[in-house]
């Protein structure tokens, strides 16, 4: 039969919880005095957060936290997420980044080292990363989401980058022409071109700029 806690009871240990803000599953079942499968009930029932980090060993009611814009709310070592999960909640805030984000920028808003988590969600549904400029991006998979992204990314980019001087476009059109309209990728490896250090969206703004791109049949990856 299942264990019937009465409302004095409930409010009490409500109460006690509210007043610390986070415990844990082993704390919850010493104020209860019922068995594992009672204590997750309630748990699920009072649709309670459990953190993203710890193991998810800590608990909150519902009330209790207080998310900041990316849906994330601290407390002492514990952090917990609007989204409930580690994934969710990665989706979420990417989804509403303005231009995608880095492994390392994720990391810094969940307040995780990004080796601790980003190798489970390399291929998610909802997600998807593209290389630039030697660093991976983290984009929205909706298709307008991830064009606006992309295309603030590429302004910022562009915005900022050296132009390349007439002298030196003339030695990279030169280049091009005598290797056979190579890769950009195999394009940035020629010795002549590594010299000029190049950033490879230097490269990539100068191929588009010419049409050079559409010269080459070889995939490129940045």
């Amino acid at each position: 039969m299942p264990i019937i806690f009465t409302s004095d009871k409930v409010d009490k240990i409500k109460s006690h919880l509210l007043k610390n803000k986070i415990f844990t599953f082993d704390q919850l079942m010493s104020m209860l005095k019922c068995s594992v499968r009672s204590g997750r009930n309630i748990l699920k029932e009072w649709q309670t957060f459990s953190s993203y980090n710890k193991n998810g060993r800590y608990y909150t009611l519902p009330s209790v936290p207080c998310f900041n814009e990316n849906g994330l709310w601290r407390h002492k070592d514990a952090f917990f997420s609007q989204n409930r999960n580690l994934k969710n909640t990665i989706i979420f805030i990417v989804t509403r980044s303005i231009s995608g984000l880095s492994g390392a920028q994720i990391g810094d808003i969940l307040e995780l080292p990004p080796r601790s988590f980003l190798h489970h969600f390399r291929k998610i549904p909802g997600l998807q990363r593209e290389k630039h400029n030697g660093v991976y991006i983290y984009f929205s998979e909706k298709k307008d989401i991830y064009e606006r992204q992309l295309q603030i990314r590429l302004n910022a980019i562009n915005s900022s980058l050296d132009p390349i001087s007439d002298i030196d476009a003339v030695l990279l059109l030169v280049s091009f022409i005598r290797h056979n309209n190579i890769s950009i990728k195999r394009f940035m490896a020629l010795p002549e071109v590594k010299e000029k250090k190049f950033s490879p969206d230097a490269i990539k703004n100068f191929f588009d700029k010419h049409d050079l791109q559409k010269k080459t049949t070889q995939d490129i990856e940045l």
